[in-house]
């Protein structure tokens, strides 16, 4: 059974601008709403969302210590030092690395990169780091992704006559490390005027402005947007301003011109050739991740520094292995922490916080997300590490985790994170007591509507309004991510035409018509086969989806990607939540 979901509409726009900008842009009423929730409200705004120009891109050298960067790294070169690449261990981390090697190493040969170990270092710069790059001779260590907050480890770095460049994308902390540039936009001293973009599009900054410096050819720079866009999809960082055209013009060399690393990578997903940032997602995250998660990051730089097909294949192949195998401790691990959901299930508990000494750390907070799915309640899932029980926590819509943490505190060695993630360290034998604390946090502050997962949809539309032209013009929006999302609908008073079937396990394959529309639509719901009997029953219906291209044995057409259904008993119910 699915967990009932609310709807919520988005706020209506302002139907005059909405009325203008149909008729400018000779597009449907519907679209246009679209845009305009978007911040898309005249011609211009318009030209610049669907037509994306790399000219648009901000000087790099509007950010906060960008020159003293650039002359620093000068400075080693022309003195032969040996420069460190640092990344963290997730994909963000890791094509940050990536970009940034690739280019410098065009210029320089004395360089190498370095990421941490995932288990024995953690997060961000670590010591072990900073004295492998004074042990090994490295002078001067540029940090993608992290160091914003690192400031004892950039004291104990500077301790050694290593010098840091950071680039990063958090939010700094009260005090700044003493580096000799911090690449950040969200310093509160820096103008820089986009301040979303990922730990990569800052290494992606740094290599636009030392091109500039050098008056390098713009392909020099502009041919790695492609691993920009593997960081800006799996990050979920914004995908507007210029994050928007960095992953337009990072899709499209994708599909023309892709780094053989990459191209490998996907291949081992699916083979195809107009990639999306979904398939990015689903195709070239996880597969990234799972090399930080269970082996060895270095080993997805690897892949995606390689030089030639051949070799990027080989190392694909075992970065593809890698992620079997984390798929393997994912599902099994899932299954557990499923059963002893329902085997302790009451009906009244607001938490999950599950604990089995034997499930691998790598994969905690993926099946921590995968319990949500199922029971949509704050999950935590702790396993043993160094005699110690650590765990990894997701949450629900408008439920603050950090906040609940920090009420726990007294039961916890360490924690960190935000809203809707976090982890934790603490004594095997408190486990217990966590667990009742928790439960006893979230009980008493978690209001009603957070126990139940959101479908926030964008419009109403009539199915009439869904022609070709319409979907062309959908299409013209991507590429979709976080405040980009692709648009989500609502149709009611939809009935059965006839076809609708269950297909494989337990999925909803809906031939589905409207009143006043000839058109018969295919739409799939998976995992919804609960709704099979009422709808066949002949039943009237409305349902939340998105529109996308169906491709089978090269035969395209429109299908409607369900998100939920609401079967409409009485003329009368109210389908929407306020």
């Amino acid at each position: 059974m699915n967990v009932k979901k609310r709807w919520v509409p988005k706020a209506l726009p302002d139907m005059a601008v909405v009325d203008a900008l149909t008729e400018r842009l000779n597009i449907s009423s519907v679209l246009a709403a679209v845009l305009v929730q978007r911040g898309i409200f005249d011609y211009q705004s318009a030209k610049d969302y669907f037509r994306p120009d790399i000219k648009h891109l901000h000087d790099p050298f509007l950010m906060n210590g960008m020159q003293t960067a650039i002359n620093r790294i000068e400075k080693a070169i022309n003195n032969k030092e040996k420069i460190l690449i640092y990344g963290d261990y997730d994909v963000d981390g890791t094509t940050s690395v990536a970009i940034t090697y690739l280019f410098f190493k065009n210029i320089y040969q004395n360089i190498d990169y370095y990421i941490p170990d995932r288990h024995l270092e953690g997060y961000g710069i670590s010591t072990k780091g900073v004295d492998f790059a004074a042990d090994n001779g490295f002078t001067l260590v540029i940090a993608l992704d992290c160091g914003i907050k690192a400031v004892d480890k950039i004291a104990h770095a500077n301790s050694r006559n290593v010098d840091f460049v950071i680039c990063d994308h958090h939010l700094p902390g009260d005090e700044l490390p003493a580096a000799i540039a911090i690449l950040d936009p969200k310093r509160a001293d820096c103008n820089y005027p986009y301040k979303e973009l990922s730990g990569c599009g800052i290494g992606f900054k740094l290599i636009q402005a030392y091109s500039m410096h050098l008056a390098l050819p713009d392909e020099q720079w502009q041919k790695y947007m492609q691993l920009v866009v593997v960081s800006i999809a799996s990050d979920l960082v914004h995908i507007t301003g210029e994050n928007r055209i960095i992953a337009f013009f990072g899709i499209r060399q994708l599909r023309q011109t892709p780094l053989p690393g990459l191209q490998a990578i996907l291949e081992c997903y699916m083979q195809k050739q107009d990639y999306s940032v979904s398939d990015l997602v689903f195709g070239i995250g996880p597969r990234i991740n799972a090399a930080g998660r269970l082996a060895d990051a270095k080993h997805a730089v690897r892949v995606m520094i390689a030089e030639d097909a051949e070799s990027a294949k080989v190392l694909a192949k075992e970065l593809n292995e890698t992620n079997d195998d984390r798929k393997f401790f994912d599902r099994n691990i899932t299954i557990e922490a499923l059963q002893m959901v329902a085997d302790s299930e009451n009906g009244t508990r607001k938490s999950n916080v599950l604990y089995k000494e034997d499930w691998h750390k790598g994969v905690i907070g993926i099946v921590a997300s995968r319990v949500i799915e199922k029971y949509y309640r704050p999950t935590i899932i702790l396993t043993a590490s160094n005699g110690k029980a650590v765990g990894s926590a997701r949450s629900v819509n408008g439920f603050n985790l950090y906040e609940a943490l920090e009420k726990c505190s007294d039961e916890l060695i360490q924690f960190g994170g935000h809203q809707y993630a976090a982890g934790m360290t603490l004594e095997i034998d408190k486990v217990p007591a966590f667990q009742k604390k928790f439960e006893e946090v979230v009980s008493a502050s978690i209001s009603k509507l957070s126990l139940f997962p959101v479908v926030d949809y964008d419009v109403q539309v009539p199915f009439k309004e869904i022609t070709p032209k319409f979907f062309r013009i959908l299409e013209q929006m991507e590429p979709f991510g976080p405040e980009n999302l692709k648009p989500v609908f609502m149709s009611s008073n939809l009935f059965d035409a006839g076809l609708t079937k269950i297909v494989g396990n337990n999925h909803l394959k809906l031939h589905v018509k409207q009143e006043d529309c000839v058109t018969i639509f295919e739409g799939i719901g998976f995992g919804m086969g609960e709704f099979f009997g009422q709808i066949k029953a002949g039943n009237r219906f409305a349902m939340c989806y998105t529109i996308e291209e169906n491709n089978f044995r090269d035969v395209k057409s429109i299908q409607l990607n369900i998100k939920d259904i609401r079967i409409i008993k009485d003329s009368n119910e109210d389908l929407l939540d306020d």
